[in-house]
């Protein structure tokens, strides 16, 4: 068998162990936010209409959590923050009327996968989380009816790793007598917010990042 014949061989062999490794895409099934240049706040205020009644709630942190799903060719990883805060600000009772806001610390980023990947992930590769400590979203938009069976559409300003821009996803937003909830999933483009470290060579790092939002609020006050 010549070296050339066995060199090929080899080759396929590889690939295809490649093949076998190879990890499915946690975010193939996840709706997909849609991302658009950021909505001036000019813009948010025309869309206001005169409030009858506003009530704000405050996330509870012990019911709550952000967390995210990121994955490579062989392998995903998760985690979540567990230093946030934000208020749902109801209006009307309506939650078409009403808007989010969410502050996230963005070296409270923890994953069970160790600390090696804890501290790349919030190196200059990734987050850069000594120059970007926080994370930001902003709620301008509203409506009803949402992809995957979801109660609303949520547009609103995601600022991350220094970047602002507009996001829209779906979410189920529930009133209860003491609160508003959300629940939300749906999958972002890390390069939209140049976040883009690409990775190893043969095992390169997906660009879409899923998002999980578990939000509980209570009366603020």
């Amino acid at each position: 068998m010549s070296a050339l014949v066995r060199m090929g061989r080899l080759s396929i062999a590889g690939l295809a162990l490649l093949a076998l490794a190879a990890c499915d895409d946690p975010a193939k099934n996840a709706s997909k936010a849609v991302t658009t240049e950021a909505t001036s706040s000019a813009a948010v205020e025309a869309k206001q209409a005169p409030a009858a009644s506003t009530v704000t709630y405050a996330f509870d942190q012990a019911g709550s959590k952000v967390e995210w799903v990121g994955s490579k060719v062989t392998a995903k990883h998760e985690g979540g923050f567990t230093k946030f805060s934000g208020t749902v600000t109801l209006v009307d009772g309506t939650p078409e009327k009403s808007k989010v806001e969410v502050e996230i610390d963005t070296d409270s980023l923890t994953s069970p996968d160790g600390e090696k990947l804890v501290g790349h992930l919030k190196s200059a590769d990734f987050f850069d989380v000594a120059k970007f400590p926080k994370a930001t979203f902003a709620s301008t938009e509203v409506k009803k009816g949402g992809d995957k069976g979801a109660s609303h559409t949520v547009t609103g300003n995601l600022t991350l790793h220094g970047v602002t821009k507009s996001i829209t996803f779906p979410a189920t937003v529930k009133t209860t007598p003491t609160g508003v909830d959300v629940d939300a999933e749906f999958a972002i483009n890390r390069k939209d917010f140049g976040i883009v470290y690409a990775g190893k060579a043969d095992d390169l790092i997906r660009d879409d990042v899923v998002i999980k939002l578990t939000i509980r609020s209570q009366k603020k006050g």
